[in-house]
């Protein structure tokens, strides 16, 4: 016998006064577009509001939008007064810094983010919940998240270093190694004085073993400088599938194939 299906949240349908809904500015994950808004406000003038947005009770009078932007930004636009909306229930209300990432992640799913605004998604999430919770939202692994957060997330001490001392890149790589902002700060000190290749090198030895000492990574970063480079011939197929491996391991391309030559010439 097939389970009874439970659904997580419930909700009841009621129509209230619009000015009694608040979105929150910061959670907002893309600008809306006013061409987009006008069409789709037309339709609901001619066909009606076929999918209420979603509020939740929040003191007396006021609700917070959890879903629906597009829908209510619209609904102002051919100036409606009262809407119906669908008022999540006291046993499944969120609190407020996951009602606002309840709300990121709607509006994530429900429309295609360009790279910018899934950034500035990440960006307010991982300040909102922890960039833990933040991943799992997303339906993505925290180096991903790491990846889109970037130079965004680097704290100021370490962005002081930029552009004089180090590039964007730079921090950005070390900072996603070493989260331990301090220790990180004394990295940084470390490699300053590197030409921009060894650094490179550098850093790309840190990330794979950050408990590693400076002087046993920056013996890595030197040997690994020197090594001959071999330029290879691939066949289309063989070239995709070094770049579906390099994708799949977080590798760059010439990365993954320098890891695949080492590991043949081992076994030879």
């Amino acid at each position: 016998m097939a389970k009874r299906y439970n659904p997580p949240i419930s909700y009841r349908l009621r129509e209230i006064p619009i000015k009694q809904i608040m979105v929150w500015h910061d959670a907002q994950a893309r600008k809306l577009d006013r061409e987009g808004i006008s069409e789709l406000a037309r339709s609901i003038k001619n066909e009606g509001l076929q999918n209420p947005p979603m509020v939740q009770k929040d003191g007396k009078n006021s609700y917070l939008l959890m879903s629906g932007q597009r829908r209510l930004a619209a609904l102002k636009r051919i100036g409606a007064k009262k809407i119906p909306v669908l008022v999540l229930a006291n046993s499944t209300k969120y609190d407020l810094d996951n009602a606002k990432a309840a709300s990121v992640v709607e509006n994530l799913h429900r429309n295609k983010m360009n790279t910018k605004d899934m950034t500035a998604a990440c960006v307010f999430l991982s300040e909102s919940v922890g960039q833990s919770k933040a991943a799992k939202s997303l339906g993505i692994s925290q180096q991903t998240l790491k990846k889109y957060l970037g130079f965004a997330a680097v704290p100021d001490k370490l962005k002081q270093y930029v552009p004089k001392k180090l590039s964007r890149d730079d921090t950005t790589r070390l900072y996603q190694s070493i989260p331990n902002v301090p220790k990180a700060v004394k990295i940084a000190e470390k490699i300053v004085p590197l030409d921009q290749r060894l650094r490179k090198k550098y850093l790309y030895h840190l990330a794979k073993s950050p408990k590693s000492s400076h002087l046993k990574l920056l013996k890595k970063a030197k040997a690994s400088s020197l090594q001959q480079r071999v330029a290879l011939e691939l066949s289309k197929g063989n070239a995709r599938k070094l770049r579906s491996l390099a994708a799949k391991n977080d590798l760059e391309v010439i990365e993954m194939a320098a890891k695949i030559m080492s590991g043949y010439l081992k076994r030879r």
